[in-house]
């Protein structure tokens, strides 16, 4: 592209949903309940983990930092779509699409190597439970988590210092409702392959790995179930992994529908839709899985209620 029909860009429009602008109060409405949802039952639940000693164990220990990533995760992108939804002022600093981008990997990877731990949590709890306390002591917990933050931190950083390195066009309208990294690659005038191959390696690393962990997790742990085929402990084993099976579930295939949805090329509006479900309702949907189909997590809520220990 010639110099001329290049020039700094200091902001960004996002389009936002493809929203009539009649029904935009409506949608306000449904995203702002939402959000609200989001933050106050993954708030809960690390409030229960937090005051009920029978839920100080690693599986809610992990537990209690998937709900805090969940709310960070929602937080990063909803609150600035309901602001432009409500003001019509589309726009976002360089900066701060920059910023927005950036926690949105990070949180997003946090969110897939926690669900690789937690498989791995369940399947040293089911398969080895002799040894669950020791091999699951508090240093390896934190270790696990370290570990999580601080890879994450390196794939999103990584993403976000090349993107730094690129030039931008005079087009600066985004087709989406946050900054989206695969958006802001074709808004740019420069060689973009370097980013696409780190795309590639981080996408590996943090997705297509974890998916293959718990795979492998949750494979052992059907194989150990088969050598005692009780009834007793299939439904031991229900009990203990269903909660998470369903989380690893819907948020891998929030993702596969968004691969699937932007690698087609067909309709934008299906990769928002996708978007949608991956960035807003999953969030929101994780609370509620583990309160109805936990019974420890109802117990706890119930202790909670028959308490003052909400005012302490």
């Amino acid at each position: 592209m010639r110099p001329e029909n290049q020039s700094h860009v200091s902001e960004f429009l996002l389009l936002g949903l493809p929203i009539q602008p009649e029904q935009q109060g409506v949608f306000f409405a449904l995203f702002l309940g939402v959000y609200l949802a989001t933050v106050l039952g993954n708030l809960l639940i690390i409030l229960l983990i937090r005051l009920d000693p029978r839920l100080h164990t690693p599986m809610y220990f992990f537990l209690s930092h998937l709900a805090l990533t969940d709310v960070s995760f929602s937080s990063v992108t909803v609150p600035k779509m309901l602001i432009n939804m409500q003001t019509q002022d589309q726009s976002i600093p360089y900066a701060g699409c920059i910023a927005q981008m950036y926690f949105f990997l990070f949180f997003g990877c946090i969110d897939n190597l926690l669900l690789v731990v937690m498989a791995y949590d369940r399947y040293m709890a089911i398969c080895h439970p002799l040894h669950y306390t020791t091999i699951m002591s508090r240093g390896l917990c934190m270790f696990l988590l370290a570990g999580s933050w601080l890879l994450s931190c390196v794939g999103a950083l990584s993403h976000t210092i090349l993107l730094a390195q690129l030039s931008f066009c005079a087009e600066n309208i985004i087709p989406h409702f946050f900054c989206d990294l695969a958006a802001l690659l074709q808004l740019s005038c420069s060689d973009t392959s370097l980013n696409e191959l780190l795309i590639f390696t981080v996408g590996t690393a943090v997705v297509i790995l974890p998916l293959s962990g718990i795979l492998v997790s949750y494979g052992l742990i059907g194989v150990s179930i088969l050598r005692v085929p009780s009834t007793k402990g299939i439904c031991k084993a229900l009990s203990t992994c269903g909660s998470h099976l369903s989380v690893v579930s819907l948020f891998y295939g929030t993702i596969m529908a968004l691969y699937f949805a932007t690698s087609s090329g067909k309709s934008n509006d299906k990769d928002m839709i996708a978007s949608v479900m991956y960035t807003v309702v999953t969030p929101m949907l994780n609370p509620f899985i583990y309160s109805l189909r936990n019974r420890d997590m109802k117990l706890a809520l119930g202790v909670l209620f028959r308490s003052n220990n909400l005012f302490i």
